[in-house]
């Protein structure tokens, strides 16, 4: 930290190890008083090589790997990794294991964007929603417990399916939280939305432009939230999305509150997802059988020049 005089900012270094940056990046901010004059990001903190782990190892050995890359949506992660092989080799996913698949990245979506909101309301002064995310985020991974043995790290998504199906009772208990929660995200909006604090310390703060948002390349709320209505799940039309009834979320402000207000909806559009889900879920087979020819393939060697 560098402090020049009394009457001119300060710089300070916030990271990479401060305690809230959590190790990924640092941030050198000038600071006038308790106002950020500016923020230069340095880039770089969490490159783990996992490109290089997985040249020698199987789709299903690597699924382990790509759970921890971002262990807020893990299923996510999980889903990039076996759709891509599956469009380059056609290989076709069975509706139910369609279907699985979309109920647990709704739960997914919303449990990362309950962890994001607590810790944001903590950041701007508010304490209480902190404690009440994580009363409901522990319901979802006790159904993602159930379902896949694993809390976090679930290893579950499978090429041309899932790797089990869902247990006896899980369907119920999906549907129980679904009415449970939907309530809830009514009753954080009446406790922060309108609240004039609040509104103080987000409204018009951080405001990224239509423009700035897609030449940086954003992605997710962070991208909606600036009138871009862009969500892969309609512009690709992966799994069953298409035969569900949902919308996308979309603020024009680009600012702290547009992008608060764009995940409070998309937590309401998870729900209203997964509960369209669970009712039309089919019969069948969880897994296409024929996807494990994968691993019958020839043996090659990958030699770096």
């Amino acid at each position: 930290m560098m402090i020049l005089t009394k009457n001119k900012p300060m710089i300070v270094s916030m990271g990479p190890h401060h305690p809230s940056m959590h190790g990924v990046l640092r941030l050198i901010v000038t600071l006038d008083g308790e106002d950020v004059l500016d923020c230069e990001p340095v880039l770089g903190y969490l490159h783990r090589g996992m490109e290089k782990i997985a040249e020698n190892r199987t789709i299903v050995q690597y699924l382990p790997y790509v759970t921890r890359w971002d262990y807020l949506a893990t299923m996510f992660t999980e889903a990039i990794t076996v759709n891509a092989p599956e469009k380059l080799t056609n290989i076709q996913v069975p509706k139910r294991a369609s279907y699985i698949r979309i109920i647990m990245l709704e739960l997914s979506r919303i449990a990362s964007h309950l962890l994001w909101l607590g810790p944001f309301m903590a950041d701007i002064g508010a304490q209480t929603p902190f404690f009440y995310i994580f009363r409901e985020r522990e319901m979802i991974y006790d159904l993602f417990e159930s379902a896949t043995g694993m809390r976090m790290m679930h290893n579950y998504f499978r090429i041309g399916g899932v790797a089990v199906d869902l247990p006896y009772g899980w369907i119920d208990k999906c549907l129980d939280f679904c009415d449970y929660f939907l309530p809830k995200i009514n009753e954080y909006e009446r406790l922060i939305t309108n609240n004039p604090i609040f509104l103080k310390r987000v409204e018009g703060i951080g405001t990224v432009t239509r423009e700035e948002a897609i030449n940086w390349g954003l992605s997710g709320p962070m991208l909606r939230a600036s009138g871009v209505q862009w969500d892969l799940r309609k512009v690709d039309h992966y799994e069953c999305y298409d035969e569900l009834d949902w919308k996308i979320q979309w603020q024009k402000e680009g600012d702290s509150l547009a992008r608060y207000l764009v995940r409070i909806g998309e937590m309401k559009e998870s729900i209203k997802i997964i509960q369209q889900a669970l009712k039309a879920i089919p019969g069948g087979p969880f897994e296409n059988l024929e996807a494990r020819r994968f691993n019958q393939g020839k043996k090659f060697r990958m030699e770096f020049i």
